[in-house]
């Protein structure tokens, strides 16, 4: 009997993991760099910001897996470190328009009006330009840094997940529950964050994986042109950016950075694919 649960069970948790295989695969490679996020200053063989003269532009060996770049720096050490700012730029870039757009929507949607259409045109002017040109715009008048790159993602970023909200918000708050709620007399904000916002979220989770990709790269990009991470601080993108000029002798500078911003944000894509079969949500 115990041979035939077991063996039940077995199947069971075997047909889970096929039904849930991308997001089981996202999870492994987000799981991976934030280990190496995490314990980084135990499994990086080097300092990553160290230079030694004797060690310049070494290829791919035993002793430096991923070579060394123009300073000396271990390459695989930057990498491991990298990790922990470039995730932190995916979750912070996310985080904080996720948040705004998720308050402004809900308010929209909610009360309509006056209020959705001064909201609506808001949307329009900022819709108006192209989002990597406006990001630009605010880096060059607050100056370069990751600071700077936070703001304007909050001020530019916002938009789509204010959208999605507001959207789920004009049709649920007719609904049955939210009707029994205002007969109720709940105020405003308990009806709108208690009881519709619950349920009008599961997009906007599921579509925050998939900016955290978009924001990821624009992350990248930004330390590429000098306007985020500044030397000699462990980047990807800067890493990318430092490496450009010796894209022909010493290819491993660029390649390995590079590779490892096309896997972590392939992860969070797989991620958020597997998130959305899961909720039930299709973007």
């Amino acid at each position: 009997m115990s041979t035939g649960h077991a063996f039940s069970a077995k199947i069971g948790w075997s047909r889970w993991l096929g039904q849930r295989l991308t997001l089981v695969a996202g999870m492994a490679i987000l799981g991976l760099f934030i280990f190496m996020a995490i314990a980084a200053p135990m499994i990086a063989p080097y300092d990553p910001i160290a230079q030694n003269g004797d060690l310049r532009l070494v290829p791919p060996s035993f002793l430096h897996p991923f070579g060394t770049d123009n300073f000396g720096r271990d390459i695989l050490s930057r990498i491991i470190w990298g990790a922990r700012i470039d995730l932190q730029i995916a979750f912070i870039g996310v985080a904080f328009p996720f948040l705004i757009g998720t308050v402004l929507g809900t308010i929209s949607g909610y009360f309509g009006g006056i209020i959705d259409t001064v909201f609506m045109r808001l949307i329009d002017i900022i819709l108006a330009f192209p989002f990597l040109v406006l990001m630009l715009s605010i880096i060059a008048i607050l100056g370069p840094g990751l600071l700077s790159f936070y703001i304007a993602m909050a001020l530019v970023g916002w938009v789509s997940y204010a959208r999605l909200i507001r959207t789920q918000m004009l049709v649920l708050k007719n609904s049955d529950y939210a009707v029994a709620a205002v007969s109720l007399g709940f105020s405003n904000a308990r009806i709108m964050f208690r009881h519709l916002l619950p349920n009008a979220i599961a997009g906007s989770v599921v579509f925050s994986m998939s900016d955290a990709v978009l924001v990821l790269l624009n992350g990248a990009a930004i330390s590429y042109l000098g306007l985020g991470v500044q030397p000699p601080l462990a980047e990807w993108g800067v890493m990318v950016a430092e490496g450009q000029s010796f894209i022909s002798t010493a290819w491993w500078i660029t390649l390995f950075p590079g590779l490892s911003i096309v896997v972590l944000a392939f992860g969070f894509s797989l991620f958020g694919d597997g998130l959305g079969e899961v909720l039930g949500v299709r973007e």
